[in-house]
């Protein structure tokens, strides 16, 4: 079957973009108002985001192994109001929030910025009748992982994710077409493949360009709902934006030279450098270099922490979907610009 690719790409994309925004993140206590916990009465208040809290809902402080139950008052289904009583002494400074719903299972969340004050701690100190760590049943139910700052921008990840790694997709082929140009011996039959070559090549890297600007608009859009700002100063993206500039000064190199086959060895050349210049970019200086980017500096990449089995089944089928839709965009474009030379030869 010729067509193969746009029915499997169209129905992937289909899929992605249902399933995407339709299927619900997983439960999570995200935030805290306590900046400070100190001895005696503490009253927080515990906020959650997709959550179902509701009377019997359960909620404490870990500190380390140790384990102190609060009194709840249930607010709303996403706001419990947790009051303490503390000690002065603790055994570990290490504080974790916990609540439990018999819908949503047990839940935690790191303190983050907390801070301790007028506490001993004791780490070898056993308190009288403590309670342990609670081993609350967390319910692994088929849902997007609930992440701190990202929440509901977590989605995003099968659109701008997909765009780089379609644009990664398209660039090669075009490389491995440059190889052939260069690779074409002089004589007529060499020149007319040379510009055969040619004209893939620069098909190919047009459609790799529109994925390039793709891939910058939605992750300029996912940074400014998670990192605050449009822009920030994070080595990939810079690298990605070079990339842009480079490919777009391709486009204009071109034009200038009117030679066909000059056009395409020069063109050729230019675009091995482009290719490898973007490898460099945007896949091996930023794994050396502190980034805001997953998997950069240090920073945990997606597949360690949050690519879990519900992402999965939608990211590989977006990588899937959008390399289908970019080949189906350079067969159009090449048969578009060969219908143009065919009608421009025979009017001349």
């Amino acid at each position: 079957m010729r067509h193969w690719y746009k029915i499997l790409g169209s129905i992937l994309l289909l899929y992605v973009g249902i399933f995407s925004l339709y299927h619900p993140l997983k439960p999570a206590l995200v935030e805290t108002d306590a900046a400070v916990l100190k001895p005696g009465y503490n009253r927080i208040t515990y906020k959650g985001f997709y959550t179902s809290y509701s009377e019997g809902s359960l909620a404490g402080i870990s500190f380390g192994d140790e384990y102190l139950p609060g009194n709840v008052q249930v607010i709303s289904d996403h706001e419990l109001a947790v009051t303490f009583t503390l000690p002065d002494t603790l055994t570990s400074s290490d504080v974790v929030y916990r609540t439990y719903s018999e819908k949503d299972g047990g839940l935690a969340a790191l303190s983050g910025a907390m801070t301790l004050e007028g506490f001993t701690i004791l780490p070898e100190y056993k308190r009288p009748n403590a309670l342990s760590k609670p081993t609350w049943e967390i319910k692994d139910e088929f849902a997007y992982p609930n992440l701190p700052r990202l929440h509901e921008t977590i989605r995003n990840l099968n659109w701008h994710v997909p765009m780089w790694f379609t644009m990664f997709f398209v660039m090669i082929i075009s490389f491995i077409q440059s190889l052939k140009v260069l690779n074409a011996k002089a004589g007529i039959d060499q020149v007319d493949r040379m510009v055969k070559f040619d004209l893939r090549s620069t098909m190919l890297n047009e459609i790799g360009w529109v994925f390039c600007v793709l891939g910058l608009l939605t992750g300029s859009l996912w940074a400014r709902f998670t990192w605050g700002d449009w822009w920030t100063d994070d080595p990939q993206l810079n690298g990605a934006l070079v990339v842009f500039l480079v490919y777009s000064a391709f486009f204009i190199l071109r034009p200038s030279i009117e030679d066909e086959s000059k056009r395409a060895r020069i063109s050729a050349v230019y675009n091995i450098f482009a290719f490898v210049l973007m490898m460099l970019l945007l896949m091996v200086l930023p794994r050396f270099t502190e980034g805001l980017h997953p998997g950069k500096g240090g920073n945990p990449a997606f597949s360690q922490y949050d690519l879990d089995s519900t992402l999965r089944t939608v990211f590989y089928p977006a990588v899937v979907a959008w390399m289908c839709i970019a080949f189906w965009m350079y067969r159009l474009r090449l048969r578009t610009k060969r219908i143009k030379e065919y009608f421009s030869i025979n009017e001349d």
